[in-house]
């Protein structure tokens, strides 16, 4: 591709890089020039104009971020996702459903690679998305790019984004007590929510003695794909009330502690078929917080180890919530 300072006497069919007033009207930038143009610019007074001039090989910008994007998803709905059209070198990928985005980062970087004019930009892998949210943009940054160029990135790009939606439609919370009376309603309308934007729905509300025995029951009993436990008072070790509640059941407890704040006293087990997630005390504001990240996994479908959960620890300092009853401080 040429660019720059072209004669309006060879700019007919190049790419105007600046929108121009013309004599009668405003001719917008990326207009392939016309012979109709050129005269209009002509009346102005002026001789030439800054353009890009595609040359045998390129292709088009709208056409190269459209090739892009078809690899990055070549069968769009089973990948849950949707493709916009193409404007100005831009094309669009959104989700057509809630749930995680995987995204395979060296194929991304390998895109980007190629050629400087070749941009790809995506949410982290593991983001939570909504419907119709976006979850990738790809800007070819100039007018054209060769075609070479285009081959090689659109070969590192295939399959290279998904959305991995919910596995599962149900859940239960089981919430325990310390004293008599229900415990505040606010821990399980935060849970509501944060199921709700997966299209999941909490089966009747269960508040159980902060005892191991009768925890075990009601985890036996829970009707829910995926059970939850909020203890009324923290869960401190690997053999607190509710991990032993677990295992009482006939479950067991893979990973217990995260290195994500808030969020460190969560564990995570399985009782037979369904995942079991012990909630940390944050989980009472709809505050993001490391229980999100385990619970979006989880309930797509995603298998979640204790290795996984040790490497959410860079990026794991989470913004302060104001329900923390000790602000983190200096020497504290």
């Amino acid at each position: 591709m040429k660019f720059g300072p072209t004669p309006l006497a060879e700019a007919e069919g190049a790419l105007l890089a600046h929108s121009l007033q013309g004599a009668r009207g405003k001719i917008a930038k990326g207009t392939r020039l016309t012979a109709e143009d050129i005269a209009d610019l002509r009346a102005t007074g002026r001789s030439e104009v800054i353009a890009a001039r595609m040359e045998p090989g390129d292709v088009h910008e709208d056409a190269a971020a459209l090739r892009l994007a078809e690899a990055m998803a070549p069968d769009a709905d089973a990948l849950g996702l949707r493709i916009s059209g193409a404007g100005a070198g831009r094309v669009n990928l959104y989700a057509t459903t809630p749930g995680v985005v995987r995204v395979q980062a060296a194929q991304v970087m390998a895109m980007n690679s190629v050629d400087p004019m070749i941009s790809v930009a995506t949410v982290p892998d593991y983001h939570r998305v909504d419907a119709e949210g976006m979850v990738a943009t790809i800007k070819i940054i100039a007018y054209a790019v060769p075609e070479a160029h285009l081959a090689r990135a659109a070969e590192a790009a295939e399959a290279a984004l998904r959305v991995l939606p919910p596995a599962f439609r149900t859940a239960t919370l089981i919430e325990t007590r310390i004293t008599d009376g229900d415990p505040s309603d606010k821990g399980r309308a935060a849970m509501a929510g944060r199921l709700d934007r997966m299209g999941m729905t909490l089966s009747p509300r269960v508040v159980v003695p902060h005892r191991a025995e009768e925890i075990a029951d009601a985890l036996g009993a829970a009707p829910g794909e995926v059970l939850f436990i909020l203890t009324g008072s923290a869960t401190s070790d690997p053999a607190d009330v509710a991990p032993e509640a677990l295992r009482l059941a006939g479950g067991e407890v893979t990973r217990f502690g995260m290195p994500v704040d808030p969020g460190n006293l969560l564990f995570l087990g399985r009782l037979g078929s369904k995942p079991v997630i012990g909630l940390p005390g944050c989980a009472r504001s709809p505050a993001l917080n490391g229980a999100d990240w385990v619970l979006e996994r989880v309930v797509c479908g995603i298998e979640v180890s204790s290795g996984d959960i040790a490497a959410m620890g860079v990026g794991g300092l989470l913004k302060e919530i104001p329900t923390r009853p000790r602000p983190r401080r200096d020497g504290e």
